[in-house]
């Protein structure tokens, strides 16, 4: 009998890597923020309407660093794909093959705007840092949205995928409430163009690494966690 897409090492691993390099991500992008800005250009850049503003003047002051921190939230973001796709198949029913979907969809939102981040940046260089930051606050809306909208709306996709690969994952008893609650709430972080990060972001990003690590691990031992029907309201 062949093993469903992605397989058990894919999914496994990918339960396993994909949030702990996504709230690295997370992590690597707050830092890099404070440590390229000054304790003046901080204050300046959070009295700015966007973070974007913050984020452009980030990366000419450590080009690098700032490159780092969003190739891998980037990559974090990509291993989610498999990862997701594995727990609502450990979940099983429609209601988990929906959530999936829809934070599959999401993901493919936060791919698009890491394109456009990578653009803005490579903008500074081109044209500096003041023309560039007019001309993409300009356009903002347009860039963050998408053509169509159609990033926008996919971006949709995480918060309500989350919500409901959380509700099926409880109510089959593969997930107790507290880790439940924990994939909802890393599904309510931000979405969207040259965004910057803080500690509750790389918090609950650490949260989805608990609830989704353990699972990850059980498979590639070859032991998939088993459903048992709803939990407790207080479970684990």
């Amino acid at each position: 009998m062949n093993t469903p897409f992605p397989g058990r090492w894919i999914g496994g691993v990918t339960l396993i890597v994909g949030p702990m390099i996504m709230c690295a991500g997370y992590l690597l992008r707050y830092l890099s923020t404070i440590t390229a800005l000054t304790l003046q250009q901080q204050a300046w850049a959070e009295a700015q309407p966007f973070a974007a503003y913050g984020q452009l003047l980030a990366y000419t002051s450590a080009p690098a660093l700032l490159t780092l921190s969003y190739a891998v939230f980037a990559l974090g973001a990509v291993l989610l794909f498999p990862a997701f796709v594995t727990l609502a198949q450990q979940v099983g029913g429609h209601l988990a093959y929906w959530g999936a979907t829809l934070l599959v969809i999401g993901l493919f939102a936060r791919l698009y705007f890491a394109g456009a981040d990578q653009t803005a940046f490579q903008l500074t260089e081109v044209i500096g840092l003041d023309q560039a930051t007019s001309a993409i606050m300009k356009e903002y809306v347009d860039i963050s949205y998408g053509p169509w909208r159609v990033p926008v709306w996919a971006s949709v996709g995480q918060y309500a995928g989350s919500l409901l690969l959380a509700i099926a994952a409880w109510r089959s008893g593969l997930l107790g409430t507290a880790r439940a609650v924990m994939v909802l709430l890393a599904g309510g972080t931000w979405m969207g163009v040259l965004k910057g990060a803080s500690i509750p972001d790389v918090l609950v990003t650490v949260l989805l690494c608990v609830a989704l690590v353990p699972l990850g691990v059980r498979i590639l031992r070859d032991r998939p966690p088993t459903t048992t029907g709803r939990p407790k309201a207080l479970s684990w």
